[in-house]
């Protein structure tokens, strides 16, 4: 595997932590700011790890 491949799955899995943590969050009925604040930057981590996956050579 390559270093940036391993890079990715790491910042696809950070991604997911914080976009399921956004979710618990709003549907808890918590504080609309802290909740959107975790969307964006799960959904950033998110994409950012699938478009450095899918731009690493196999």
């Amino acid at each position: 595997m390559n270093t940036k491949s391993i890079f990715g799955i790491i910042l696809t899995v950070i991604g997911l932590i914080g976009l399921i943590y956004a979710g618990i969050d709003f549907s808890k009925g918590g504080v609309a700011q802290a909740s959107f604040v975790f969307l964006v930057l799960g959904g950033i981590f998110f994409f950012a790890g699938v478009s450095l996956i899918r731009s690493t050579k196999a």
